[in-house]
């Protein structure tokens, strides 16, 4: 007889398991208003237990969807125990995927300074700040349940990977030989930097993810969010996430301000630092070339290709360094700038 198929695994009712969770947790009656989401599963919303009443935000993370709330738990009480604004948390089930997290506002970086320009030097400067205090310790290996992963060779390489893998497929401009050739490449490169493991790297440490809260003290000033994918690696790493922005232009006056205000308060040398910041910069922006092709081939998500020219800018100057010479070779020789009938290209490419 022929073998009966197997039943499809039943699809969590996430409605009926956000109703129960918010019961459990005393947010069963409040107001509930959407709140802009981000390039991953998870969706968030804004609570308000009735008119003047206290405000938070539900987290949605669905584990059918591979979303995680035991790292950013982890990381939470680890930045929190530290005095740093991660947002606390009021309740959570990481079984479900649901928490109840403060609510730390909307004066995102990037919306602060582009209301009032005055403040971004200010803010970027306390965000150097922190990240300096935050790398005055070195990075735990495990926050409550999570244990934190080294950036170590496998993933930086795994991450630059993404350029060949979906912004040069999507062109249909890659192969196994030229991939290999860029893999080659990245790994000397990258040696370096795959050995370190003393700072605690949030990874999406930008404009989007910080928040500036002024009534409170020192680096609490600066709310953090997002960090849930940290891992133990180099500590340039969240400096050039800061300064080379995906999604907002920063000059070369910022730029060079937030890292001398970083370089005194970590005590770093400038030379060694600066050669660590380009080499992880451009590892950096290559993955994100590379997270934008595939958000518009995989997931539909076409918008983050206008991103693209900017990312490709910093990459550009990154690759300038003495220590990058086979990198910027390939990327000269085998990889198209994202000018408009490139970008046209992605546009109508399938997967």
């Amino acid at each position: 007889m022929p073998d009966t198929p197997a039943a499809s695994p039943a699809v969590p009712d996430r409605a009926a398991l956000r109703a129960a969770f918010l019961a459990e947790a005393g947010w069963a009656s409040a107001a509930i208003a959407p709140l802009a989401g981000d390039a991953s599963n998870r969706r968030y919303e804004r609570m308000r237990a009735g008119p003047g009443g206290a405000g938070a935000v539900l987290m949605d993370a669905p584990p059918e969807k591979g979303e995680d709330l035991v790292p950013f738990l982890g990381i939470t009480a680890a930045l929190r125990a530290r005095g740093f604004s991660a947002p606390e948390i009021l309740a959570a089930d990481p079984a479900t995927g649901f928490a109840v997290i403060e609510d730390l506002g909307d004066a995102l970086y990037a919306r602060v300074c582009a209301a009032e320009p005055a403040l971004e030097a200010p803010l970027y400067l306390a965000a150097a700040e922190l990240l300096a205090e935050l790398q005055a310790e070195p990075a735990p290996e495990a926050a409550g349940d999570h244990a934190v992963p080294p950036y170590d060779a496998a993933a930086l390489e795994r991450e630059a990977m993404l350029l060949p893998e979906w912004y040069l497929a999507g062109l249909g401009e890659s192969s196994a030989t030229l991939a290999e050739d860029f893999r080659g490449r990245v790994r000397e490169a990258m040696a370096p930097v795959e050995g370190a493991r003393a700072a605690l790297a949030l990874r999406d440490f930008h404009a989007e993810n910080l928040l500036w809260l002024p009534e409170r003290k020192g680096a609490a000033r600066v709310g953090l969010i997002d960090y849930q994918d940290a891992l133990r690696g180099h500590g340039a790493y969240d400096l050039v996430s800061l300064t080379e922005d995906a999604r907002r232009d920063t000059s070369h006056a910022l730029r060079a301000a937030t890292t001398a205000r970083y370089l005194a308060a970590s005590g770093q040398g400038a030379e060694p630092f600066g050669t660590a910041a380009a080499l992880l910069a451009a590892q950096r922006n290559m993955k994100i070339v590379g997270i934008f092709a595939r958000l518009r081939l995989r997931d539909g998500k076409a918008g983050y290709l206008d991103l693209i020219p900017r990312v490709w800018a910093h990459l550009a100057r990154d690759l300038e360094h003495p220590a990058l010479a086979g990198l910027r070779d390939f990327v000269s020789a085998h990889v198209p700038p994202p000018e408009p009938a490139t970008l046209a290209r992605l546009r109508g490419a399938r997967a």
